[in-house]
């Protein structure tokens, strides 16, 4: 791969890959980071676009200078980075430097890493390879955990008191209650304790999400009998038997899920729907065909309240999003979208035909190869 950059492309192009490149071409101003790569006198020889707009500094300006004359960077503690790095002289093991936050002249935050390039072991630097990103994306990363920590707190806050509370009022009064008010202080204390569990099982579920570690322990399913034991799951709380209405269009193609992620979809799903819609639920299982034309399964979750707003469409599946002022961490829909995801499936949102909310999740048979196989 040739990387051309503006003037003299065989030695910068040279300079970026050090070996004979194939005839393909690799602009360097369509990399989505900034690039900064000085030759072995220590002067830049290419000034990507990217790098451009992150220093704001001319592509101009830099070419032809020396690295530290074009990049003047500075530590948070107001040292120059340059003469403390030293790129071209120190111990000859050196490889690089990993990314950190530093500064440019009008207190410009950027993102820095650098690699030594050598033509051999232990032998001087020839090229100084640097790239630049902006700030905005790591800021919002630490708002975004800044928020999930504030969350959690104000979540956790509630029913710590409360179990804390109701624990010490027994243990200090305990002959003065009666059995009754002993369960109902003890159920209390349980609902309490379960919020609690839930709440770290939601954060256990981001973590694994974002990282990228949520496994899937493939089973065969029937998913048309884990929406009729969330339902009367429901009705047993309380709600009232008309309030769903469950319709399965069979037959249903064989489906290998996760059982406990499918039950934690439907869950949050179900629980949204008697929480912020309003009328009867009404709960459609059907075989569908994927977006790559496989055989798969269709869950539509609808409900005849207001519905979502549509300039709201957009963020249902973000953190924190919360449809209504009737509690909830905001939590539960992100994760849905993760759990349906990582089966290989698709979520969407729109508006249900009474006019309240319709969640819609598709999710393809999923057999393991072995059955494909026929082994």
């Amino acid at each position: 791969m040739t990387l051309r950059t503006s003037g003299h492309a065989e030695d910068r192009a040279a300079a970026l890959t050090g070996a004979v490149a194939p005839p393909s071409a690799c602009d360097p101003d369509d990399l989505p980071d900034g690039l900064v790569v000085a030759d072995a006198d220590g002067r830049v020889v290419c000034f990507n676009a990217k790098a451009v707009r992150v220093t704001a500094v001319p592509r101009e300006r830099a070419l032809g200078r020396r690295l530290e004359d074009a990049l003047p960077l500075e530590d948070l503690k107001g040292n120059r980075w340059w003469p403390l790095t030293d790129p071209y002289g120190g111990l000859a093991t050196r490889t690089g430097q990993p990314e950190r936050h530093l500064l440019l002249p009008g207190g410009r935050e950027v993102l820095v890493a650098a690699r030594y390039v050598r033509d051999e072991p232990l032998g001087p630097v020839r090229r100084v390879v640097v790239t630049l990103r902006g700030t905005e994306a790591r800021r919002r990363n630490e708002r975004s955990h800044a928020e999930l920590i504030a969350t959690v707190a104000h979540e956790l806050r509630s029913p710590l008191t409360s179990v804390r509370g109701f624990t010490r009022t027994l243990l200090a009064k305990w002959e003065r209650f009666t059995d009754e008010q002993k369960r109902l202080i003890l159920e209390t204390v349980d609902a309490d304790a379960h919020r609690v569990t839930r709440l770290i099982s939601e954060l256990l579920d981001i973590s694994r999400i974002d990282s990228g570690r949520l496994e899937v322990r493939r089973q065969p399913v029937d998913i048309a009998a884990a929406v009729g034991r969330h339902v009367h799951g429901l009705t047993a709380r309380g709600l009232a038997p008309d309030r769903f209405f469950v319709r399965v269009r069979r037959p249903l193609p064989d489906l290998w899920a996760d059982p406990d992620k499918i039950d934690q979809i439907l869950g949050n799903l179900l629980e949204n729907a008697v929480r912020h819609g309003a009328g009867t639920v009404t709960i459609e299982v059907a075989p569908t065909t994927t977006q790559d034309g496989e055989k798969g399964t269709a869950v539509t979750v609808s409900d005849e309240g207001p519905g979502i707003p549509e300039e709201s469409m957009g963020r249902v599946f973000t953190r924190f999003w919360r449809g209504s002022t009737r509690g909830g961490t905001g939590l539960g829909l992100y994760i849905v979208k993760g759990l349906v995801e990582a089966h290989g499936g698709t979520i969407t949102v729109g508006r249900a035909p009474a006019g309240g909310a319709q969640f819609r999740f598709t999710l393809p048979v999923g057999a393991p190869a072995y059955l494909d196989q026929g082994i």
